[in-house]
């Protein structure tokens, strides 16, 4: 599943990394932050370079509304040997969604959209689908939150391969449903942001691209920045990588408000500094300071998820909200997928920011990030890391009295249904017959809150378990081998939710979200 986003988790793999995981955080060598303020962290990056734990990696950092420092570690491009910089362009993946959202605020201001309409409002013929619940209470606000009900929903598509990204219609027409009721629980859905591009588009009458480089890049002065790769800067892009070496296809979303933009460093930056309230004298202020406000705002349906979070976090308008042991607050995005990691994270009571760019996917973003913020306010890591405790173990399943039986029911996908059967014993064994296929084991199995031990997304109990399957869609044979994860709430007599399909290529395809309804045979 997607990597959990918050930076107070993210950044454990700093304390990690510093207790002797296989790849060890660099020992500073030289006294070069005797002079230099980010001396050490230089030297750092600079072994990750050296030792091919990244090709490259770019930083700025901004306080007090100045950019204090910028650079580019590495090649950008192996092959052409181009050194990164901090114009170098790199995708931003997730990053993407507090861009797309300022896009969003933008037209909530000139009353073109209401955050608390249905989104449905503004979409085209084709409609989200409540497959429990009411869509009419899937509000803009509660998509943009990852509220609404919507489910997973990210799918590359590879320039070597035939299949190209659907127009947004035929997307809504086979993924659009919401799987839990509007703000039942927290779901990361890249679909949503990518319906809010898609509303930015239709609303303001432009492209979503041509929308976001006139109204928040330009006046930004985010001169390296553009959905995909804009003319005149396919040169200084930075080229994805796997973590051994390998070129990363380039690839189209079907999703581009979700994760389609490139950014510079310094352009990142430079967005920050506006989100901090610290206008640049080359800035336009492109939405008010209450819309910024409300954008840092965590919605109540989000947070807090941890039980060691305080108050006040949670995901707001396209950004997550974390807050320290001693009330201050960060306000973060991450992004990552196949050849990208990247980190962007302000301290308003600080004044501060900080972007960290790689293209390839790895912890050392987030290392690094945490290490210059802990610098720069001579904190301990600590102060931004939830307690580290060790990882729990999955406690063995046991199944309560009224999931033990026999399920049969449907997946539903886009070309037709597919019949699903589970049998739930008392010792907690789970078999599973997909369609004609073999009856196979429920790997992982558990029933409680939250996706993983460390998150609780709300919603009530759901159970959840994989196994190896084929679905049979065009979309999802598009991979080579399939992994499903089911994802189930007991809602009176009836099992429904989500199967998730994870294919595979040579790389992920990225995940499609089924309904899926049971009920119990009853002798």
């Amino acid at each position: 599943m997607k990597k959990t986003l918050s930076l107070l988790i993210l950044a454990v793999i700093l304390i990690t990394a510093c207790k002797g995981s296989p790849t060890p955080t660099p020992v500073l060598t030289t006294t070069a932050a005797d002079a230099d303020p980010f001396g050490t962290i230089r030297v750092h990056i600079e072994q990750l370079v050296a030792d091919g734990e990244v090709p490259s990696m770019a930083v700025a950092v901004a306080r007090d509304g100045e950019i204090i420092w910028e650079e580019g570690f590495g090649l950008a491009d192996r092959e052409r040997d181009i050194p990164a910089s901090e114009h170098t362009s790199y995708p931003l993946a997730s990053i993407s969604k507090p861009l797309t959202a300022t896009g969003l605020m933008i037209l909530v201001e000139r009353g073109l959209v209401n955050l608390d309409s249905p989104i449905n409002d503004y979409l085209g013929d084709v409609k989200l689908q409540a497959r429990v619940g009411n869509a009419a209470e899937a509000t803009v606000r509660r998509v943009a939150s990852h509220t609404s009900g919507l489910p997973l929903h990210a799918p590359h598509f590879y320039h070597d391969e035939t299949h190209e990204p659907p127009p947004m219609d035929e997307t809504i027409h086979h993924y659009g449903n919401l799987v839990t009721e509007p703000g039942e629980r927290y779901q990361y859905s890249n679909l949503g942001y990518g319906l809010l591009g898609y509303v930015t588009s239709r609303m303001s009458g432009e492209s979503y691209s041509d929308f976001m480089r006139e109204e928040v890049f330009v006046p930004l002065g985010m001169d390296h920045t553009s959905v995909y790769i804009g003319p005149g800067l396919e040169d200084g892009q930075a080229v994805k990588y796997t973590p051994d070496g390998l070129v990363v296809p380039p690839n189209d979303s079907a999703n581009p408000g979700a994760s389609a933009i490139y950014s510079s460093a310094h352009d990142l930056v430079r967005f920050a500094i506006f989100h901090l309230k610290n206008d640049l004298p080359d800035q336009k202020a492109i939405i008010t300071d209450a819309a910024i406000n409300a954008m840092q705002h965590p919605s109540p349906e989000t947070g807090p998820m941890r039980e060691w979070e305080r108050e006040g976090s949670g995901y707001g308008i396209g950004w997550f909200i974390g807050v320290t042991e001693d009330n201050m607050r960060v306000i973060q995005h991450n992004g990552g997928t196949v050849g990208v990691s990247t980190v962007l994270a302000l301290v308003p009571e600080e004044n501060l920011a900080v972007a960290v760019l790689s293209n390839t996917h790895s912890q050392w973003p987030d290392a690094i990030l945490i290490e210059t913020v802990c610098t720069l306010l001579s904190c301990q890591p600590e102060k931004f890391l939830p307690p580290l405790n060790g990882t729990a173990d999955e406690p063995p399943f046991v199944p309560p009295p009224e999931l033990i039986g026999l399920w049969e029911g449907l997946v539903h996908t886009y070309e037709g249904e597919v019949a699903l059967v589970l049998e739930i014993g008392e010792s907690g064994i789970v078999f599973v017959t997909l369609g004609d296929q073999y009856r196979t084991h429920l790997q992982n199995v558990s029933y409680r809150e939250g996706f993983s031990m460390l998150l609780n997304d709300g919603g009530g109990l759901f159970l959840r378990g994989w196994m190896l399957g084929e679905l049979g869609t065009e979309d999802v044979n598009r991979g080579r081998s399939t992994k499903l994860w089911i994802e189930l709430k007991l809602r009176d007599d009836v099992l429904n939710g989500s199967l998730i399909a994870f294919s595979q290529r040579e790389i992920s395809t990225g995940p499609l979200t089924h309904w899926v309804e049971l009920r119990e045979r009853v002798e």
